[in-house]
């Protein structure tokens, strides 16, 4: 073969190898994590996404929890200054405030301590909880420490997800990484549905052992903070703050009488409902609602 044919046979190589070497899974970029206090975690591209505007409300706006609140301010106060520190389980009534309250934890306990390095707050999608195990190795590098958190995690049935979530929580070799804790909501306190709990009890050949494994996953929770409907006066509270806070302009008989209302149309009592009475109470006045 002459040196021209090799030379070009060579060449017919290098773009052969750099075509595949393109095919092929290209490395995850590197992850700053100094570009926000928040991210997105995705799992496709291995980044996580940084989220420079949250959507959350000050602590102070969310009314009727008071007990569930500091309780959760203060395990992720202790856990922020390196303190022994839970998983945490919100569940119950929906449209009270589970997942403000996270995000709303995670604010105010960095805004107390500016001084200190940030406490950083990863949302993972439910149906990315498969991917927790590639995440946690992620971040068990880092010098940070975060707030993985899952809004409305359940499981249906014939889904096995769950068992990559009860391993990465708890039940690893390496167990979770000491600068990562978990917080989820939920409508389910058990995260998986009572027919299914009931069909494993029913079919099983010891129904006791069966149970057990499908509850065990809320068992890697260390707290489990319950939130229920709120009453009449709660709502109104939270009325009352909400206007209070933006300073809308009407008068405290007209306010009742159209907030109570509202909830009546709407057949329910919760912060959700209050907080969509105030957003059309400021549209009709006329009166933006500031940040």
């Amino acid at each position: 073969m002459t040196d021209d044919a090799l030379a070009t046979l060579n060449g017919k190589l290098d773009r052969l190898i750099a075509a595949l070497e393109r095919l092929g899974p290209q490395p995850a970029p590197p992850i700053d994590l100094d570009a926000a206090d928040c991210f997105v975690w995705d799992p496709a591209a291995r980044v996580l996404e940084p989220v420079h505007r949250v959507n959350r409300v000050d602590l102070s706006l969310i009314r009727g929890v008071d007990h569930v609140r500091d309780i959760l301010v203060d395990n992720t106060r202790r856990f922020a200054q390196g303190l022994p520190a839970n998983n945490v389980l919100l569940w119950g009534a929906r449209g009270m405030g589970k997942s403000s309250l996270v995000k709303a934890s995670h604010a105010t306990v960095n805004a107390e301590n500016p001084a200190s390095p940030p406490l950083k707050l990863i949302e993972i999608h439910r149906e990315d909880i498969d991917s927790l195990p590639a995440l946690m190795t992620v971040l068990k590098a880092s010098s940070h420490r975060f707030v993985l958190f899952c809004d409305d995690l359940s499981f249906d049935h014939d889904d096995t997800s769950y068992k990559s979530l009860k391993a990465a929580l708890e039940g690893g070799v390496e167990g979770r990484p000491t600068n990562v804790i978990f917080y989820a909501t939920s409508n389910r306190r058990h995260l998986l549905p009572r027919d299914m709990i009931d069909n494993e009890r029913s079919t099983a050949i010891n129904p006791s052992e069966a149970v057990e494994e499908k509850v065990s996953l809320s068992d890697r929770f260390g707290l489990w903070l319950g939130f229920h409907k709120c009453s009449q006066d709660e709502y109104l509270e939270m009325v009352d703050g909400y206007v209070r806070h933006f300073g809308l302009k009407i008068d405290a008989d007209t306010l009742r009488a159209e907030a109570l209302e509202w909830a009546t149309t709407r057949g329910s009592r919760s912060g959700r409902v209050a907080w969509q009475f105030v957003q059309d109470l400021a549209g009709r006045l006329g009166q933006p609602l500031g940040t």
